[in-house]
């Protein structure tokens, strides 16, 4: 179903269920004698929210390995690389001194249970309610416990979210580690816009924000949607990326940001597969991926 302006989700429906999908991915890449990754609680979340066709990944029932986009080393790479740039963008903003952290659209993250803090951190995790509601009980369930000071903020980015993240007790007098992880692609133009315009209003000078950048904003092409469609299926994910992503000009993320303030440090895919010892896919479909690049980004 296409999205509107006031659709909801939960982690089984529509944008929700893309965040499933990454979990599972989490949970294929933490697995092994040699894991790319730790997340402990990925598996556990993914079997809990109940998607068959994740549940079958997990369980080893489809045959993916003939796929050169949806096979388990290509999978796995391509999430360990993102998932240790968010990481680790997170650990040295804690290191360096920032004691506040935002985790916007956080879906099934759970960095707020796993990731080393250190002493006085406050990690506010932004994302609609049922979302939020759902990730909370489990992991407690599951007798998962924060490693730093955890403040949920159930609000949908479409509402006054900086409000709610004042209300729940966010300091904007003092610096702040911001990510925005796999979320633009599904927010319209000027929606983008307005997430970094309260990102900045909201940052005290020395704040950092992680997210991703691509050089052409016309990136995601009704073909290219087409074909993230036809690999979706081809496990039983019966979603239409055409119906969630939103396609057309927008803001080039890199530019946007420094014409706002923020010096920015952009790190092409291609450039973190070889930092992290993987050779980058040549597989067409992985095209999109090499032009993409993770942003550090620190408001001066």
């Amino acid at each position: 179903m296409p999205r509107t302006h006031d659709d909801s989700w939960d982690l089984a429906s529509s944008v929700g269920a893309t965040a499933t999908m990454v979990a599972t991915s989490r949970a294929m890449a933490s697995r092994g004698p040699e894991p790319l990754l730790d997340d402990p609680f990925a598996e556990p979340l993914v079997r809990a929210v109940g998607l068959a066709p994740f549940v079958r990944i997990l369980d080893g029932d489809l045959g993916l390995e003939d796929d050169p986009l949806l096979n388990r080393k290509a999978r796995t790479e391509q999430m360990a690389v993102r998932t240790r740039f968010f990481d680790n963008f997170f650990t040295s903003a804690a290191k360096s001194g920032i004691r506040q952290a935002v985790i916007l659209a956080s879906g099934l993250d759970t960095r707020g249970y796993r990731l080393p803090w250190g002493d006085g951190v406050v990690v506010y995790e932004v994302d609609q309610p049922e979302v939020i509601d759902f990730k909370t009980r489990t992991l407690a369930d599951l007798g998962a416990a924060p490693t730093a000071e955890l403040r949920t903020v159930a609000i949908d980015l479409r509402d006054d979210w900086p409000a709610a993240l004042r209300a729940s007790g966010f300091d904007d007098s003092q610096p702040t580690a911001w990510s925005a992880e796999g979320l633009l692609p599904y927010l319209p133009a000027d929606a983008q816009d307005r997430l970094f315009d309260n990102i900045t209003a909201l940052s005290a000078p020395g704040s950092q924000l992680a997210t991703e950048h691509v050089d052409d904003p016309n990136a995601f092409t009704e073909d290219r949607l087409k074909q993230v469609s036809e690999r979706w299926r081809s496990f039983g994910f019966d979603l239409d990326a055409g119906d969630l992503f939103y396609i057309g000009d927008r803001a080039v993320v890199a530019d946007y940001l420094t014409e706002h303030g923020w010096r920015v440090d952009a790190h092409p895919a291609k450039e973190l597969y070889a930092r992290n010892g993987f050779a980058f896919p040549e597989e067409s479909t992985m095209k999109f991926f090499g032009e993409m690049s993770y942003v550090n980004a620190t408001l001066t």
